[in-house]
C-alpha cells in the first residue's frame, strides 16, 4: 500500500461514488475499483459497502479514512519541514540582547 492508494481511498470515501472519485483523481473508474479491492484484500476487511448507485463506508472504512487522512497530513508536514530545513542551511541568524542600565 502506498500514498497513491490512500489518496484513491480518500477520494472514494469523500465522494461516496466511484465515478466521481475517478473523475476527481483524473483516472478511469476500473483501475480505481481494482485499487480499492486490492486495499481491502491487503487489509483483510471491507472498507466500503457497494450499493447499486452509491457507496457507503463500513465501520472499518470510517476508521481507515480518519487514519489515511492523518497519514497524508503527516507526510505533507514532513515534506514542508524538510524543505524548510534545506532552506535554513544558508541562513545566518544573529540575535542581540540589550539590557537597559
Amino acid at each position: 500500500m502506498n500514498l497513491r492508494h490512500l489518496r484513491c481511498f480518500i477520494a472514494v470515501a469523500e465522494e461516496l461514488h466511484f465515478g466521481r472519485a475517478a473523475r476527481r483523481l483524473h483516472i478511469e473508474q476500473s483501475p480505481l475499483s481494482r485499487t480499492i479491492r486490492q486495499m481491502e484484500a491487503d487489509l483483510g476487511v471491507p472498507l466500503l459497502n457497494r450499493l447499486p448507485r452509491s457507496v457507503r463506508l463500513t465501520p472499518a472504512g470510517q476508521v481507515f479514512l480518519e487514519e489515511a487522512r492523518r497519514v497524508l497530513l503527516a507526510f505533507e508536514q514532513a515534506q514542508t519541514k524538510a524543505r524548510a530545513a534545506a532552506n535554513q542551511r544558508n541562513t545566518l541568524r544573529i540575535a542581540l540582547l540589550i539590557r537597559p542600565q
